[in-house]
């Protein structure tokens, strides 16, 4: 199968350039609603599914393969070679911004720009760095994900979506996580919250938006900052938002920073 039916790649949109979007953990490309459509006048846009997500098709998902990061980061590579003829601006939300990051310096020559929806490098406190959670809360999280995922996702993707003021989203998002194959989630999970790319950061060219919600139980202010301390291109905008899924729950501000960004990286590309 190819890439773009393993991945049920979306393609709209028109425009010389190419905008690929890439959902977080538990999610699916349909997370993207709110943002990707207003880019189609400008761009191309790229909607996929992470195999073992979504539509994607879950046969591909190999457990050697996607032990790490890097093989989703391959994936990536598979999916813009597929879809682009020239370097794209990649936005990867969460887990994808790293995702992303990997992609980036394996093949730095498909990729214009990254913007990254709540990066974290490492989600496990160490030292000075604060990554938000010490090694006991992933393990028990971890526990409490493969022993019971749906009472896990309930309990759990509210939280994470925040936005309190919308109590829908935090619905959707729970439906999301439960929709996903319980063995893949548990997968994928362990490998999302025990990875740790901080020393990739500094390998990483391309010029880069960090994105962070004001309020994020996944991925606290302080990994905002690290991030833009550590890698070598990059700015940082805080959106006063509560929430792991700012494109969700704040898609006018989100989208505010991304069109700077990309007014500072060609201004032609946010031409009326």
């Amino acid at each position: 199968m190819t890439a773009i039916g393993r991945h049920h790649v979306t393609v709209n949109g028109i425009g010389p350039n190419v905008m690929v979007f890439a959902h977080g953990f538990g999610c699916d490309q349909n997370m993207w609603r709110f943002v990707a459509p207003a880019y189609a006048s400008r761009y191309r846009t790229v909607c996929y599914d992470l195999v073992g997500s979504g539509m994607s098709d879950l046969s591909a998902y190999d457990k050697q393969r996607h032990g790490a990061l890097q093989g989703h980061a391959d994936d990536v590579i598979d999916v813009i070679r597929a879809t682009a003829d020239r370097p794209v601006v990649f936005v990867g939300h969460s887990v994808s911004a790293m995702i992303g990051l990997l992609a980036g310096i394996q093949a730095p020559e498909l990729f214009r720009a990254h913007v990254m929806l709540g990066p974290s490098p490492c989600y496990i406190n160490d030292g000075d760095y604060v990554g938000g959670f010490s090694r006991a809360d992933i393990d028990s999280l971890l526990q409490t994900l493969e022993g019971n995922y749906l009472g896990w996702s309930s309990t759990m993707a509210p939280a994470i979506m925040g936005a309190p003021d919308q109590p829908e989203l935090g619905a959707e998002l729970t439906n999301s996580f439960c929709r996903t194959d319980p063995d893949i989630a548990a997968h994928f999970a362990r490998v999302t919250f025990l990875s740790d790319n901080r020393d990739d950061l500094p390998k990483l060219a391309a010029p880069t938006l960090i994105l962070q919600s004001s309020d994020d139980l996944i991925a606290p202010c302080a990994v905002g900052d690290y991030l833009a301390r550590t890698l070598p291109n990059a700015s940082l905008r805080v959106i006063d938002n509560v929430g792991h899924c700012p494109h969700m729950s704040a898609p006018g501000p989100s989208m505010e920073a991304i069109d700077e960004f990309l007014a500072r990286l060609d201004p032609a590309s946010v031409a009326a």
